[in-house]
Formats: structure tokens, sequence, C-alpha cells
């Protein structure tokens, strides 16, 4: 169960997606969201999804309230041999407290890094709300799981004591990426095409969404501070903008001097994105939060060494694997990013890069954490 099976929505529908192409031979799933039934996106969607919103905006409407939900709900969770429910916030993990605890289908829930503090920091009225909400709701349905899953363990870490109340079994499983396909020159033309300015120079590459929470100023005004010294070197800024902020941050680089050297080519999908990541001098992500980071682990399956913030919750293993560059998510410290890399020579580069890719291998490959998941899913039925 999650919000949207929207591919422009991030992380969770990714992870979901690329776990099921792994395993399909052996667990067959289906997908309940509160998606509108005439979504466009649902034609092309991998798996069977019921779709039960109401039409009135679904996700889109902040919450996704829809009556259909839970009668839908109660009539069918009996068929299931488990549920899992994806994310907190939202009328999937309030319609979930309705049915599923106490009840007789084992359920697990991924929290997907909505229990992070830095919403409580970021956002204190919120987070009062959503206390109530945890009291009430998603509290309820995490206590009942049989585990509630996290990413790695930075994001379990930072998750205890973030609510009152309702204590929770939890565990840390692995999440992956896939492996890319093999390069081709469709890549490198696909990538091209959404970026026609670029041409041949080189960059450092954002690809995330556009939302205040990446740290996106925070890069473009650190690129400026660079640009002048490294003129060999461009930005691409690539993604969904969230939040209708793109504008305001053509502005800060126009201010800056450096609007000529940002690019801007929106959300990049299968070809286009895998070539921009086997092109790009490296990879970038300043967030001010993020519980895994499907798009890091991807740049490290293409060789793509990472600079990112200590608020990656996969930074620790980034580091310790030689992998990238990590620094606090300020604009002090995405400047240090950037300046570290461009003082690397040309070998500590490629051996970064190598590292990269080991890293993946190691520990981020949804070929093994996949099998891995449904067999602790297995376990624990």
């Amino acid at each position: 169960m999650i919000a949207t099976v929207d591919p422009a929505s991030g992380g969770p529908i990714e992870g979901l997606v690329r776990q099921n192409e792994v395993t399909r031979d052996t667990v067959s799933r289906e997908v309940a969201s509160l998606d509108a039934p005439d979504a466009a996106f649902l034609a092309a969607f991998p798996m069977p999804v019921h779709a039960l919103g109401n039409g009135g905006g679904g996700r889109f409407s902040r919450y996704g309230y829809t009556p259909r939900f839970v009668p839908w709900l109660r009539e069918n969770v009996h068929k299931y041999d488990a549920v899992v429910v994806h994310g907190l916030w939202n009328y999937v993990a309030m319609g979930a407290s309705r049915v599923l605890p106490g009840g007789p289908t084992p359920y697990f829930v991924f929290t997907h890094g909505m229990m992070d503090p830095w919403f409580r920091q970021t956002y204190p009225l919120k987070h009062w709300l959503k206390q109530l909400f945890w009291w009430i709701g998603e509290g309820r349905v995490a206590a009942g799981a049989k585990r509630v899953f996290f990413t790695c363990e930075e994001e379990r870490r930072q998750a205890r004591g973030v609510f009152l109340g309702h204590r929770y079994p939890e565990e840390v499983v692995g999440y992956g990426a896939v492996d890319p396909p093999a390069a081709t020159a469709a890549q490198v033309k696909a990538f091209q095409d959404a970026t026609p300015g670029l041409r041949d120079r080189r960059y450092a590459l954002f690809l995330s969404r556009i939302h205040r929470k990446k740290g996106c100023d925070l890069l473009v005004e650190a690129f400026a501070r660079v640009a002048k010294e490294r003129p060999d070197l461009d930005l691409v800024m690539a993604g969904p903008d969230a939040t209708d902020w793109r504008p305001e941050l053509g502005a800060l680089a126009a201010r800056l001097d450096v609007a000529d050297r940002i690019h801007w080519p929106g959300p990049l999908f299968g070809d286009a994105k895998w070539g921009a990541m086997r092109g790009a001098e490296v990879f970038i992500l300043p967030s001010h939060q993020e519980n895994f980071g499907i798009a890091v682990a991807e740049a490290l399956a293409c060789g793509a060494a990472v600079l990112i913030s200590d608020k990656v919750n996969i930074w620790r293993e980034v580091e310790e694997g030689g992998a990238g560059l990590v620094a606090p998510d300020d604009l002090e410290g995405t400047e240090a990013l950037l300046r570290r890399w461009c003082g690397l020579s040309d070998g500590e580069k490629d051996g970064m890069r190598r590292s990269a890719r080991a890293l993946f291998e190691r520990s981020f490959d949804v070929r093994n954490t996949a099998p891995a998941l449904i067999a602790t899913i297995r376990s624990l039925l």
C-alpha cells in the first residue's frame, strides 16, 4: 500500500518497482494506492494496481483521503499473505490503522525517512499535528506491525524518540537500486537532447526533486562561488519541480552570474537518466534530509563518485567505502564538497569512482537486497 504509483513521486515507488523486477518469479505483488482510477501513469505501471482515489486530487490533495480505501481493505486484506505499508502522514497509514492492527493478516511498515527529526526542527507546528496523528493512526499501525522497516542504521537511530507513545518493533533491512544497463550511444544522445546547451562540457550532476529539502539553493550558490575558478565545469540540475521553485532558483543563478552554466532539463528517465549519470564528472546531493537516496545508489552503480551531505542517511557507508565526499548540509559544506572534489588529482578521482561501483555491488544492488527483504518477511510470517 502506497500513496501513489506516480514515477515522479520519488524513491519509494522506484524502489518498489525495482524490488518487483528482481523477485517477481517468487513473489506476486498487488498495489493499493490513493491514485484516481483514471490517472495517466497507471497504464504503464508494471504491477496490478487498485487505484482507490475518488478522483478529487488523490495524493495531490495532500492527505489523499478517499472513502473507498478502508472498505476495500476490509473486504480484501484476507486474500494476501502479507501487507507492506509504504510511508506515513497520508491516508494509506491512517486507513491501515483502522483495519490492520490486531487483524489476521501480518503486515509491515516502511517509514521511508518520514520519522526523521529534520521535519520536527524545520516544521515544528506541523510536527505537533503529526504527533496527534501518531497517537490516533500512524503510531497504532506501527505498533501492530510485525516489523517497522528502516533502510539503514542511521535512519533507525534518528527515528527513535521523535514521537511520543506507541512502541514498535524495528528492523534494518537492505534497500537498493537497479544495476544500470550497459552504456550505449542512445543514452548519450538522449541526455544530449535533454540538455542542448551543455554540448560537450564537463558537469556536476544533481538528479532529484527540485525541492527545498534537497538543498538546491545551496548548490546553486555554492556552484557560483566555485564557478569562476573552474570555468571548465557546468552544473546540471535534473528533476521534477515539485513546488514551482525553479523560477526562483533560475533568478538566483542569474543574480550570481552563472545562469548560462546551469542546465535544467527537468525529470530524466530511461536512457536520458543513465546517460546523465554515466557522463557526469561527479554526482552531488546536498539534501537536508534523505532517508536513503535511490539516486545516490544509482550514481554509485554507474561508477560516479558522490558528493553528499551528512543528512543523506547512507553517508557513513559512502565515506567509509571511499566512494565520495561528505560535508554538512549548509552553504559552506556544499562549497567545500565542490572545492575538495576539484582539488583531487585525476588518479584520486578515478580511485573514488572505482570505490563507488564496489560499494554499490557490496551494499546497494537490488538483486541482493530485494531477495533478502523477502526472506526477512517470510521468516517473520
